[in-house]
């Protein structure tokens, strides 16, 4: 009962605070959410779905040729069905390790990296006798699918103080008696060297800052290179000058253009009918009721325009200061039982040359314990999804549902004692978002 109690104090709390401020537009339209004109975003979105080409430096390990081509459904930057591979072993002392993958018949070895790439651009005319796929070893026996994330909103994401999170994760776990502790970590921020934030992108939670993780994208799953993330995962078969992204007349990288286009997006929106109807209302109160809010926090806010976030690289704009938007999640990372097992590979991420300027900082951090922890998945605009979770396993909402435990047990217990109307009414609340 006292957790029950703390909850909803907290949600009242949540509440209280984000009715001083005006809500998130959202919508599927692809409109821009206000940061800047349609003519601009429609301009970041093309960067967002254009094709790359071997010319652009596609390559020469690669998994997409384009970021709308794992984020599209329903529109350019949501989520989509698209998975990718990530494997490694536990070592002799039980700590995880990246595989080491031979490539070109054993000439080259690629280490350092959990993400084993789907495709690779040799063997071709230029380089017949290249032939450099990856392929798994038989020795990693950690092995996952990770299900492509949704981007609509995060720019909203993006502005929460770190100091919303970290109280947040501290509220959980008092109010639970510790049964629910999110867990934060501290990222580097790629783009302010030796500044560090509170993670919340990707389901490891690997970074806070959108140009951070856009940067990342690019190279490890299109394979291109930019000043953030100059080397490549290998030299085999590449032929374009380092960077491969390059400023155009108006000054901006491909990834400028990407973590604009990602920042002005709308947040996911309700299906307004459904959002409406007795059953969602029923549901969304049982929602909160058994404890699913907890780590599914309905309502957040952002920091006032003018806050430097970011270690001072970006400034809050007024379209995203100060305003509410309810993601159905803590952006925090929790053991439901679901965990991959994959430890983030920090050089993979933030680029050799950081990973080397920040191991101090970087080993003060539990990234071990993080291993079988997913970042909570926010539920917004989940409707659109027909497979859930991290590896999008799950085909239905009730075996979602049953798959959380771990820190959620004790709420998972609590939906298989409700009534079958109950526990209808709590699907049609997750039908609605």
């Amino acid at each position: 009962m006292r957790i029950l109690i703390a909850a909803v104090a907290l949600s009242f709390a949540l509440a209280f605070t984000a009715a001083q401020f005006a809500d998130a537009p959202t919508g599927f339209d692809n409109k821009t959410n206000g940061m800047v004109d349609d003519a601009t975003h429609q301009a970041d979105q093309t960067k967002f779905d254009e094709t790359e080409q071997l010319s652009d430096g596609l390559g020469p390990l690669y998994n997409a040729q384009s970021c709308r081509e794992c984020h599209q459904n329903p529109v350019s930057g949501a989520a989509s069905q698209v998975t990718e591979l990530r494997v490694g072993h536990l070592g002799p002392d039980g700590h995880f390790r990246t595989p080491d993958i031979p490539i070109a018949h054993g000439a080259e070895v690629i280490s350092g990296r959990s993400l084993v790439n789907d495709r690779a651009i040799c063997p071709n005319a230029a380089f017949p006798a290249e032939e450099i796929q990856e392929r798994v070893p038989e020795t990693e026996t950690i092995r996952t699918f990770r299900i492509s994330v949704n981007l609509l909103g995060d720019g909203f994401v993006e502005a929460i103080p770190d100091q919303t999170l970290i109280e947040l994760s501290k509220q959980q776990c008092k109010s639970s008696h510790r049964k629910i502790c999110g867990q934060v970590l501290y990222v580097p921020i790629v783009e302010a060297p030796g500044q560090m934030g509170v993670g919340r992108f990707g389901w490891k939670d690997v970074h806070t800052s959108l140009l951070s993780f856009a940067a990342d994208a690019y190279l490890n799953e299109m394979g291109v290179t930019s000043r953030l993330q100059p080397d490549e995962v290998t030299k085999l078969c590449n032929t374009v000058s380092e960077p491969n992204d390059t400023p155009g007349p108006d000054g901006l990288s491909d990834i400028d253009h990407f973590a604009r286009f990602i920042r002005a997006t709308k947040a996911p929106a309700r299906d307004a009918e459904l959002a409406k109807s007795a059953a969602a209302n029923k549901g969304q109160a049982l929602f909160d009721k058994i404890g699913c809010a907890t780590c599914h926090v309905a309502t957040l806010t952002t920091a006032p325009a003018g806050t430097k976030i970011n270690g001072g690289t970006f400034t809050i704009p007024a379209a995203l200061g100060s305003v509410t938007f309810h993601p159905y999640g803590d952006f925090l990372m929790h053991d439901v039982g679901t965990g991959d097992g994959i430890l983030q590979a920090t050089p993979e991420h933030y680029g050799r040359r950081v990973f080397q300027r920040m191991a101090g900082y970087l080993s003060k951090q539990d990234f071990e314990s993080s291993r079988n922890k997913i970042r909570t998945a926010p539920l917004w605009g989940v409707r659109m999804r027909p497979r859930l979770m991290h590896d999008g396993a799950s085909l239905t909402f009730v075996d979602a549902i049953a798959r959380h435990q771990g820190e959620a047990s004790h709420v998972t217990q609590k939906f298989e004692k409700l009534k079958r109307s109950e526990q209808e009414e709590i699907i049609e609340f997750l039908k609605s978002l």
